[in-house]
């Protein structure tokens, strides 16, 4: 939900973001494993977000360094490394293109990015989602370890939606297997690689709304 019209909205919008990430994890203090700067940032972040004053600034190093950091935390706390998962993630950027400040948000991002997917030691996997296609230049030239997937990939094409096998025994189960055929017609638009896929949200609605 990072949508703003200049630079400075902008940065405050992920540092709000990641404030809310550090916030859900808040237990991590209550423990013995943290040291004192590591609780540090979460007090920094929370002050930060909670009373924005033109005054008060927070550093990028701490920005760039934060979701690794509470990767750190977390690693340290369940004994794994942790999963991130960042959807949208070219939202801001389509803002920073439109808005014209381009450059100055992918400088930012670009060391983000660095920190928090390229030269971190406790993170298992990351998945980043978008509508743009990720490129491994510009924003992304740090990141040599990406795998990119797109709606043409073969890999994982069967579950962006239901098969056909799954909504037929989804129908039969609600009695409503009279309705393949029109359900076939209304759902069946979707294809991501080799498989034809419906719209899961879409079939779930249809079979509670017209169950017996």
């Amino acid at each position: 939900d990072v949508k703003a019209d200049n630079y400075a909205e902008s940065k405050n919008s992920i540092i709000a973001c990641i404030n809310d990430a550090y916030q859900s994890h808040r237990y991590l203090l209550k423990s013995n494993l943290l040291t004192d700067g590591e609780k540090e940032i979460f007090r920094v972040l929370d002050e930060y977000v909670s009373n924005p004053e033109p005054t008060k600034t927070i550093t990028n190093e701490v920005i760039f360094r934060a979701v690794k950091g509470l990767a750190s935390c977390l690693n340290r706390y369940y004994g794994q490394k942790v999963i991130i998962l960042l959807d949208e993630y070219d939202t801001p950027m389509q803002e920073a293109y439109v808005h014209g400040y381009w450059d100055e948000f992918t400088s930012f991002i670009r060391s983000f990015f660095n920190s928090t997917f390229k030269t971190n030691p406790y993170m298992e996997r990351a998945i980043m989602t978008g509508i743009t296609r990720v490129s491994k230049e510009s924003v992304f030239s740090d990141l040599n370890n990406l795998k990119v997937i797109t709606v043409e990939s073969d890999e994982y094409s069967g579950v962006f939606g239901f098969s056909e096998e799954e909504v037929f025994l989804a129908l039969d189960n609600f009695n409503l297997s009279d309705k393949k055929q029109i359900v076939k017609e209304w759902y069946d638009g979707y294809r991501f690689g080799n498989a034809d896929v419906y719209c899961p949200w879409d079939v779930v609605n249809y079979c509670k709304d017209h169950r017996e």
